[in-house]
């Protein structure tokens, strides 16, 4: 992560990285989230040996519990697990990365736990309406998203890395 004095000096991420970023985080989300399924299938114990391969068996006939609020709140706190963790960590996904973007405090270095929490629960609120808190990057003076000032950070562009 670079240090304070110079993240100062970093432009703001654009939103095409920023959405570009997202495509790649939503497929280690779908991974993700399909393991955390198969653990929640054998925590239930609904999952069955003996089904044939091509049983007419599906996910409709499993336990009632995969189905409800309990499963799906369950999900979503592996997806801000996700995003807390490696926001907290280097303030950077995989995806992010790839992209040379990188989430910090408004007041430079890392996000704190509470400001990656509340910017990945507000993020929802700037995808629900066509993504228009993404696109408001384009009018706002400092280049943030609804939710980089409801948790108060901003995404920079990283430099590319000197080769050798």
């Amino acid at each position: 992560m670079p240090d304070n004095a110079n993240s100062s000096q970093l432009p703001p991420a654009g939103v095409l990285p920023r959405i570009m970023a997202m495509v790649y985080d939503g497929m280690l989300l779908f991974a993700l989230l399909c393991l955390a399924t198969l653990v929640a299938v054998v925590v239930t114990g609904k999952l069955d040996p003996n089904i044939p391969e091509a049983s007419s068996k599906v996910m409709h006939e499993a336990d009632p519990l995969l189905g409800g609020l309990g499963f799906q709140v369950y999900l979503v706190m592996v997806v801000v697990g996700f995003y807390t963790l490696f926001w907290r960590k280097n303030g950077q996904t995989l995806g992010m990365q790839a992209w040379r973007i990188q989430v910090q405090a408004s007041s430079g270095g890392k996000p704190g736990w509470g400001q990656c929490i509340v910017r990945c629960l507000t993020a929802i609120i700037s995808m629900a309406p066509g993504f228009l808190g993404y696109w408001w990057v384009w009018i706002d003076r400092d280049n943030c998203s609804w939710h980089d000032r409801l948790s108060g950070t901003r995404v920079l562009r990283l430099p590319k890395k000197a080769k050798g």
